[in-house]
């Protein structure tokens, strides 16, 4: 059984080897009220788990950004163990390093269930590690991760939906119906002539300008993972900008098997001097893609999507293309 052949799969299915008691003992513990600032794309699929308690059902259907962020939760402990556990060398650890963490939290009394989730994580997360991780997963019997089938959206906002043409006369209908019924309002009776006052202000002093404050939008922040904030800084100056950049293909395509990256657009999440953390903004829709609004005002020639994985890049050596800077409704509209 292999590991993930993208890591939307390795999030899903590491979240499946999880005991469905232990995810919804979580999942019930968690403050998932509207007031809570919490994204509509993450709060309201946990809510529905929270409802309906199916487990899988969630694993196959809901948003993957919901997914990512119950399995980071679930497996946050044992994250920051191993990475306690490699040291030094936790931002780019030897398969043998990777390895020796592992079995040192298996004596430790950690599951295989726990180690395997963990495993699949850092696939779906892209960390540095994450060939060995997915190594381990494809090599080690006790790490094998259960299939998912994913079901994919079945709708679009851009697709309008099919109505049965007798719902819709009787639709219309109705509304004829609600229009006749109302009466139009009486003339409101003439009112009393009031004799005007006369200013005594100079008819030559204008008026005092009056200046109406614009409503402050506050920029969501967003929350890194241990890993993710030892490369890049959420604060930096490029973080909420689109840039065009070479991102790596998440498998190799048989056809092609040299080309293994293309140039595309993406929202850098974070940044350092030579390292960004994008989204990246692809054409077509996917269960882990969401439509992206701002694809006209920024030139982009189709309507695109945004992905809800995160993957980090190394530009040192690589040219990067400012596109634009997201304003914070935009950007906050991807979380």
């Amino acid at each position: 059984m292999t590991s993930a052949q993208t890591p939307a799969d390795a999030l899903r299915r590491g979240l499946a080897r999880f005991d469905e008691t232990l995810v919804l003992e979580v999942v019930t513990s968690l403050d998932l009220r509207p007031s809570t600032k919490i994204s509509p794309a993450v709060g309201m699929p946990l809510r529905g788990l929270q409802q309906r308690r199916d487990v899988t059902s969630f694993v196959a259907s809901a948003p993957l950004v919901a997914v990512r962020s119950l399995l980071e939760l679930l497996v946050a402990r044992n994250l920051d163990r191993i990475i306690e556990l490699l040291g030094e060398h936790s931002e780019r650890p030897t398969y043998e390093q990777m390895l020796a963490a592992v079995d040192a939290m298996r004596a430790e009394g950690v599951s295989d269930a726990d180690l395997a989730a963990l495993l699949a994580f850092a696939v779906g997360e892209q960390f540095p590690a994450a060939e060995h991780c997915r190594r381990l997963i494809d090599e080690r019997d006790e790490f094998a991760l259960p299939e998912v089938e994913v079901v994919e959206p079945t709708g679009s906002l851009l697709t309008p939906k099919d109505v049965d043409p007798a719902v819709r006369e009787a639709r219309r209908q109705r509304r004829e119906a609600a229009k006749n019924k109302k009466k139009p309002a009486p003339p409101p009776p003439p009112r009393p002539a009031k004799t005007r006052a006369v200013a005594s202000v100079d008819a030559a002093t204008p008026p005092a300008s009056v200046s109406i404050a614009p409503a402050l939008v506050e920029r969501r922040r967003i929350t890194l993972t241990p890993a993710e904030a030892k490369l890049v800084n959420a604060d930096h100056v490029k973080a909420g900008t689109v840039v065009s950049v070479e991102i790596p293909f998440d498998s190799i395509d048989p056809a092609l098997p040299d080309v293994r990256a293309k140039h595309r657009p993406a929202v850098v999440v974070a940044a350092s001097e030579s390292t960004l953390l994008v989204r990246g903004i692809y054409s077509n829709q996917f269960a882990n893609r969401q439509l992206f609004g701002p694809w006209r005002r920024l030139g982009l020639d189709h309507v695109s999507y945004v992905s809800d994985e995160r993957q980090v890049i190394d530009v040192s050596e690589t040219p990067v293309t400012e596109l634009a800077r997201l304003t914070d409704e935009e950007w906050n509209s991807l979380w």
